[in-house]
């Protein structure tokens, strides 16, 4: 049976990136001779293990039609939404003609452009098996601290608490589906937030420390430090 199913990767990328302070949105700026999403599409294409790679676009794009890997026969262009589950959502609407249900679906930041193959494959081979899937996700090793306003209300034990990362990776019909009864929620905020809401539990997956998200104008130099030394 497991011969049979395949993996499709999902990229939402029409996100603006405010907090940039940038003249373009963040998957567009340059890094190591490169955009960022071209090194995040490059990255998710290596690790061949892909049937395609559906990335959600803003329909004002300019950029994305000029990128040479928006040509790639194994990438697919879909319409981006308002909020990333809505661009996820039509990324995965954009499969329906090729993905079966019991297909895995792996759901990757573009502003992560540091992902390893070797992440993705062991993320595949640690879930292949499951009946829900799961995240890479890292365990927090700073003191946490819970506020209000602007006072510590109480310290969170910490050895509960993972930072999710991306990859993402669930069965194709169960997280479109998920995603369809939760549009419009603004507490989904990555797609495993989508499974839980169906009372459903992912599972955690230790990943590499060096799969960061590219959020504010310091990241790029961090990131070209982790592409030079991966």
């Amino acid at each position: 049976m497991t011969d049979f199913i395949k993996f499709w990767a999902v990229v939402p990328a029409a996100g603006v990136g405010k907090r940039m302070q940038a003249d373009k949105p963040k998957q567009y700026l340059p890094l190591v001779n490169k955009t960022v999403l071209e090194h995040t599409l490059a990255r998710l294409l290596q690790a061949n293990v892909f049937s395609a790679v559906a990335v959600a676009i803003s329909k004002e794009d300019p950029y994305w039609p000029k990128l040479k890997i928006s040509k790639h026969n194994k990438v697919i262009t879909a319409d981006g939404g308002k909020e990333r589950a809505d661009s996820v959502l039509s990324a995965l609407k954009s499969l329906r003609e090729k993905a079966a249900d019991n297909d895995w679906v792996l759901v990757h930041d573009a502003a992560r452009p540091c992902l390893t193959s070797s992440d993705i494959h062991f993320l595949i081979k640690s879930l292949k098996d499951d009946d829900v899937g799961g995240i890479l996700a890292l365990p927090s090793h700073d003191t946490l601290k819970s506020v209000d306003g602007n006072s510590i209300t109480e310290t969170i034990d910490r050895s509960v608490i993972w930072r999710a990362l991306t990859p993402q990776m669930f069965r194709y019909g169960m997280i479109k589906n998920a995603l369809e009864n939760a549009e419009g929620n603004s507490a989904i905020t990555d797609e495993a937030s989508a499974l839980e809401m169906q009372g459903l539990q992912p599972k955690i997956v230790e990943g590499r420390s060096d799969n960061i998200k590219i959020t504010r104008p310091e990241d790029l130099a961090l990131a070209q430090f982790y592409m030079e030394h991966q």
